[in-house]
């Protein structure tokens, strides 16, 4: 992830890579600066998480650095190690960034893949969960010094793995979260549902898909407890994850919350599913999601479940 993005030809005469194109950076970069690592949780049924890291060269790690987890887990999609110069603005401050490589997509095959969909959903979120409190052990952060951060199918990856273990995060980053999963799932008239019970089961024809995502689904399972400081983002024009779902979410998370940490919601009234259009107003999303991030490990937000 510390390496600028980088296209390699094969030669197959002499058998060596030939660098065809760079990415450069304007402002300097120097990948001697930062490291990158990639270590294994154990989830709950033994299997072996991959999570990618990177942090700055000489950061101690004495579990005091705050943490960026981000994860996503859902219809095969692989999610890269690769390059991003918007996370050396966090990694700068001090922070490790972290991709947890959780099951319901194919980082490690297709059986990745199918053991985190449908009746197998519950996975994904143990996964992240299981790896959250590894990077504890490890020594990379500590309890209340991670912020998750996740969008779509990724945000509904925030909900639950907040509602089952809300003491580990410092933050949570819920971009177009989608989070009503039952009450969406059940809604044949919207025209994105039925296509998209292939990858959640469809809850209407049967009842064991229902109860299972009843399990899962975030808004269903928001519960009294203290919830660390959320900021959820939505987008009004958003076709896939309608802007009512976070809305929803966020209501019912302030109305149950023992905590006094601030749940936010922020809806691009100009926005669809994929954020701001244009590449300064998507830098200006990024910028208040980091900035949230900082806040919330900084001591910005009073909580009341011991996070930062």
């Amino acid at each position: 992830m510390t390496t600028p993005w980088e296209t390699y030809d094969y030669n197959l005469t002499n058998r060596e890579r030939v660098l065809r194109k760079r990415q450069i950076i304007p402002s300097g970069h120097d990948p001697s600066h930062y490291v990158t690592r990639r270590l294994f949780a154990t989830a709950s049924d033994g299997e072996q998480i991959p999570i990618s890291l990177l942090y700055r060269a000489g950061l101690v790690l004495d579990q005091s650095a705050p943490l960026l987890l981000y994860g996503y887990g859902a219809y095969g999609t692989h999610v890269p190690a690769s390059f991003s110069t918007t996370r050396l603005s966090l990694v700068d401050r001090g922070f490790v960034y972290a991709i947890a490589h959780v099951r319901g997509g194919t980082d490690k095959g297709w059986h990745w893949y199918t053991d985190g969909k449908l009746s197998k959903k519950q996975n994904t979120f143990t996964d992240f969960i299981s790896a959250a409190r590894h990077l504890i052990a490890s020594g990379y952060t500590r309890a209340g010094r991670i912020v998750a951060e996740g969008g779509s199918a990724g945000g509904m990856l925030m909900g639950a793995a907040v509602n089952l273990a809300p003491e580990l995060f410092g933050g949570i980053i819920a971009d177009v979260p989608f989070v009503d999963v039952l009450n969406t799932m059940i809604d044949a008239n919207l025209p994105l549902t039925p296509p998209e019970w292939l990858e959640w089961g469809n809850p209407i024809a049967d009842k064991t898909v229902f109860t299972v995502m009843r399990s899962y689904s975030p808004y269903d399972n928001v519960e009294a407890k203290p919830y660390p400081p959320i900021l959820a983002l939505g987008g009004l024009t958003d076709p896939r994850v309608t802007y009512w779902e976070p809305l929803k979410w966020v209501t019912k998370l302030r109305a149950m919350t023992t905590s006094k940490c601030p749940i936010l919601l922020k809806t691009n009234m100009g926005a669809g599913h994929g954020g701001a259009p244009g590449r300064l107003d998507h830098l200006k999303d990024v910028a208040l999601q980091y900035a949230f991030a900082l806040t919330c490990v900084e001591g910005g937000f009073q909580s009341g479940n011991g996070s930062a």
